[in-house]
């Protein structure tokens, strides 16, 4: 997973992060295919997005089928209930009547699989996001679920600087900055993590607030700084954000303080 965490901290687009990731966990946990939803885990609401193995197969269902896929696991109920965002497969929760539930057989029917294993994203509260992996055979044995617990860490960063990154060209946009939002940020060579610390420079969080906020040592975030100075030709915090204010990368002057997205304290 070392590759897949280095290849998404260079990701400049933020609807290719997740992807990477459904591309790449299935085979960590000897699955076949995975469902991820970002929005909610319930009958009726939240997009449901898939490995590449898996997407055509889906495509092919009908509406009830459709709907048995969102309704017929015991995840959601079950965080919701205890409030703890652990790594568990479905025959932990359902008991031995799980591989005969009517989703069961429609997973085996279309994906030639019927065990699953949700991996949330730590912390999550309402709605409970995450994704599952899919497998055929045996359950999901302790040792996965040791792996999916130690993976969480990296969905959970994966979708924080997802939710940055969008955050960030939703800005510009609105602001009308001038360019694709990505753009600014190639000119400067910045990299997707020193964009996400830059916003947050911008944010007037200190480097220990911003540390604690993607996950990473206070030396690492002044590494990223000085890197930001460096490519900026700036040799401070206000010129810095002046300068990336004028060039586009964070909003103007006068625009509302950049801040993380509504809810995300919730999900990482």
């Amino acid at each position: 997973m070392v590759s897949v965490a280095v290849a998404a901290l260079h990701e400049r687009d933020p609807e290719r992060l997740w992807p990477l990731l459904a591309a790449a966990l299935p085979g960590l946990f000897g699955g076949d295919a995975l469902i991820y939803k970002l929005d909610d885990w319930s009958e009726s609401a939240g997009t449901v997005r898939v490995s590449p193995g898996a997407a055509a197969e889906l495509r092919l269902l009908g509406a009830e089928d459709l709907g048995l896929l969102r309704a017929g696991y015991p995840f959601a109920a079950l965080y919701s209930a205890e409030h703890e965002s652990v790594p568990v497969s479905a025959r932990q929760v359902a008991g031995p009547v799980w591989p005969t539930s009517p989703t069961a057989r429609l997973l085996r029917r279309v994906l030639g699989t019927h065990d699953v294993l949700a991996v949330p994203l730590p912390q999550t509260s309402t709605p409970i996001t995450g994704c599952m992996v899919f497998r055929s055979g045996t359950d999901f044995t302790d040792d996965d679920i040791r792996i999916a617990r130690r993976t969480q860490s990296l969905l959970a960063a994966v979708e924080q600087q997802r939710q940055l990154l969008e955050h960030w060209q939703r800005q510009l946009v609105a602001r009308g900055a001038p360019g694709a939002p990505h753009e600014p940020a190639e000119d400067c060579a910045l990299t997707p993590r020193e964009t996400t610390v830059l916003l947050l420079l911008a944010d007037a969080l200190t480097a220990a607030a911003i540390g604690r906020r993607l996950g990473i040592s206070d030396r690492t975030v002044h590494k990223h700084v000085e890197n930001i100075y460096r490519k900026l030709g700036t040799r401070d915090r206000v010129s810095t954000v002046l300068r990336a204010q004028q060039i586009g990368l964070v909003p103007p002057p006068g625009a509302a303080p950049l801040q993380a997205p509504p809810g995300q304290h919730n999900r990482v």
